[in-house]
């Protein structure tokens, strides 16, 4: 509970950073002249920290370029996936030799075309909770509906030589409640045909990291970052928490 950890803190007359007890307690000043990397142990006061609130503070980082950007939120990948299916669903790339497609039409208003394609395993459909989908012209609801069920999802559009992943700015898969995001200047991707040669596999996995590695995604991991601003008689300091 941050906010209510951060107000006591604040109530409080110091912040005692309980680490390192073996060492005595260091001015921020002495800190700021010294050369990185060192062990200290400090008694100040907590200024400020931002940000205010807690989920802002995770963000989506890739550890080959380093760039670190906002995780996107839910009303931007449902922008993404309605921008996919204004182009209506090439059926020449259904029931291939490795997936299953079925197409039909939502009874709404815009009548969607939405299709699935069931991705097999020696020429059989796994058990919903071991097999990967792909989805073209679902909405995020839908999306997190088959994601609940099956294994892996991975959004899709159709393009002139086959099944292709949509843009960079949406996850490039989904897994139970959690969304993978691809680096856009690391990535190179491929088509989803590629997909073929893990479903071609003894007993696959569908694990993140071997989808993005065939897709020629770098994926993006969550980081949790927050900074705090400490400052005693001494002076003040800036400190940053970054971890996985």
């Amino acid at each position: 509970d941050l906010e209510s950890h951060s107000q006591r803190c604040q109530q409080l007359p110091v912040t005692v950073l309980t680490d390192h007890q073996d060492l005595k307690n260091t001015n921020l000043k002495t800190i700021l002249s010294s050369t990185a990397p060192q062990q200290y142990r400090v008694r100040a006061k907590l200024r400020t920290y931002k940000p205010q609130k807690l989920y802002q503070s995770v963000k989506l980082h890739c550890s080959k370029c380093s760039t670190l950007q906002e995780v996107p939120i839910g009303d931007e990948f449902d922008f993404c996936l309605q921008g996919s299916a204004v182009a209506a669903p090439n059926t020449v790339f259904h029931n291939t030799s490795w997936y299953d497609s079925v197409m039909w039409t939502t009874q709404d208003q815009k009548q969607r075309k939405i299709v699935i394609h069931f991705v097999r395993h020696d020429e059989l459909l796994q058990r919903p909770k071991d097999t990967l989908v792909m989805i073209e012209g679902g909405t995020l609801k839908e999306m997190q509906k088959l994601a609940k069920r099956f294994k892996c999802v991975i959004p899709v559009r159709s393009a002139k030589d086959g099944l292709q992943l949509l843009d960079l700015s949406a996850p490039f898969l989904l897994q139970g409640n959690v969304k993978y995001y691809g680096c856009k200047q690391c990535s190179t991707p491929k088509p989803i045909k590629s997909l073929s040669s893990l479903a071609a596999g003894q007993q696959p996995s569908w694990e993140p990291s071997e989808i993005a590695q065939v897709l020629g995604i770098v994926p993006l991991q969550y980081v949790f970052i927050m900074r705090f601003t400490l400052v005693d008689p001494t002076g003040p300091l800036n400190v940053y928490l970054f971890d996985y």
